[in-house]
């Protein structure tokens, strides 16, 4: 594997004169990066890397960065390096695109990189500074170069270039993350396998248990979320004269995550009235009826890449109708029970199976169901589930589906333990068309989504600022509103 070593032009760059080019190559000044500066949790990351390598002893462990993705023509998505990459090295700039961390048999990291380019001189690389439109430092900013890297890591360092001798090598035996960067998927030489699957799975469990660090950080998120949510609820009068009102709150979140942070943890979901029906609605292109509700489904997601992931459930006009605490009113009560269940040791299906009986009960008791609570709830039943289909709740850390390679058993069917973060999320999604429904219910969606983090005799509420009450909804609009 190597690197490209023509410049990235466009078709509609203007050409470079021999005298333009040797005028570009002199006449800079040094500019190093701070001698004290280091990636965030760079403390942290050894002892990743070392639980790593001792799951796979005498092996070599690849794990990418990614690569630029296109989005139209010339112009690439903005870049996220991959999670299992952030963790293990502590960077998550937009400046790792393509690079890659090994962990050789020994246990030792060596981080693959292209360095900044040299300012002139000869070489493939002499010009890319000011003439390549995807890694020239001019067009898309200053990359560290490989002395840097090593000073920011505390990982050895070697040229991009140098990766394709060693996987020509062959030897010890190899795995890497694969479908991360397809470049390296086909340098491998090899369609991708078990061995594979296995280095994705066990990065995975090894990012289950949240440190302090890692809660610390995810609960920055936290709060920054909860400011973007009342920068939302202060937006309302704007955004409710607006033609398309769900995307002018999309705005005002996102103003938010991207002030504070990297930006969203994943596409913010504003879903007014019946679009709250759709699990995740992601156009956001309605208008906003102040006698319906909004289904808000947003985080931000911090410079370290955790990211939160909330929803509430408002009314737009500040006051729920009856029919609309009613509904909302159940959810919350199976969140409440779903919440009750969390502690270390408890099945992690428990919070989910608790929540959804309260569900269960509540539409059986209003002659929604047609059958009782208890056999809607049977195994080879499941009609309640017409209502709400979707789990109660998932891992969160770095992505917002945590940890999703991870083996059933040690996952889904696993115990929760101190140190582990999720949301529970149960939600009611009462379709329009559904004519099962009695009129009154029809189009009403409402979910509630909180993040907490798993202590030695509990759970930690850590969206606890955002109300989650009738009462406290209607209050804080108000205040937020006043």
């Amino acid at each position: 594997m190597t690197t490209d070593q023509r410049p990235n032009t466009g078709s509609h760059d203007l050409p470079v004169t021999p005298a333009l080019d040797a005028f570009m190559g002199t006449g800079w000044a040094a500019t190093p990066l701070p001698a004290d500066r280091r990636a965030a949790g760079h403390h942290l990351t050894p002892g990743r890397r070392a639980r790593l390598a001792a799951a796979f002893p005498g092996e070599r462990l690849i794990v990418p960065a990614g690569q630029l993705k296109v989005r139209s023509n010339d112009c690439d998505y903005r870049f996220r390096p991959h999670s299992a990459y952030a963790w293990l090295t502590g960077l998550t700039g937009e400046d790792q695109v393509g690079h890659v961390l090994v962990l050789e048999a020994d246990g030792e990291a060596v981080l693959y990189l292209r360095p900044r380019s040299p300012r002139g001189g000869p070489g493939p690389y002499g010009t890319e500074f000011y003439r390549d439109r995807r890694y020239g430092e001019f067009w898309v900013g200053r990359r560290p170069d490989l002395a840097e890297a090593e000073q920011l890591t505390g990982i050895r360092t070697a040229h991009l270039d140098d990766l394709a001798k060693l996987l020509a090598d062959g030897r010890p035996r190899t795995r890497l993350l694969a479908g991360v960067d397809p470049q390296l998927d086909t340098a491998l030489g090899r369609p991708a396998g078990p061995e594979d699957a296995a280095l994705a799975a066990t990065l995975s469990e090894l990012r289950l248990v949240k440190d302090q660090w890692e809660v610390q950080q995810l609960q920055l998120s936290v709060d920054h979320t909860t400011s973007g949510f009342e920068d939302v609820v202060r937006a309302l009068p704007t955004a409710l004269r607006h033609g398309r009102g769900e995307r002018w709150l999309e705005g005002t979140f996102n103003l938010r995550a991207r002030a504070e942070g990297n930006g969203t943890g994943y596409d913010t979901i504003v879903a007014s009235g019946a679009h709250a029906c759709v699990l995740h609605w992601i156009r956001n292109d309605g208008p906003l009826d102040p006698t319906r509700l909004l289904l808000l489904d947003a985080g931000v997601e911090t410079d370290t890449l955790y990211t939160a992931d909330i929803t509430r459930t408002l009314p737009l006009g500040g006051t729920f109708s009856p029919v609309q605490r009613d509904v909302y009113q159940l959810v919350l009560a199976a969140q409440d029970a779903a919440i009750a269940t969390l502690r270390p040791g408890a099945s992690f299906r428990d919070f989910h199976r608790a929540g959804m009986r309260v569900i269960a009960e509540g539409l059986a008791e209003w002659g929604v169901l047609r059958v009782s609570a208890e056999e809607a709830l049977h195994e080879d039943s499941g009609l309640y589930r017409r209502y709400t289909l979707c789990s109660s709740g998932h891992m969160l850390g770095l992505d917002v589906h945590d940890c999703a390679k991870a083996r059933a058993e040690t996952y889904l069917d696993g115990v929760l333990e101190e140190g582990m973060v999720l949301t529970v999320e149960p939600g009611l999604y009462l379709q329009p068309d559904d004519e099962t429904l009695p009129l009154e219910l029809r189009g009403i969606g409402v979910r509630i989504e909180d993040d907490l983090v798993i202590t030695a005799d509990g759970a930690r509420l850590m969206s606890g600022a955002l109300p989650r009450t009738v009462p406290a909804i209607e209050d804080w609009m108000g205040s937020l509103l006043a």
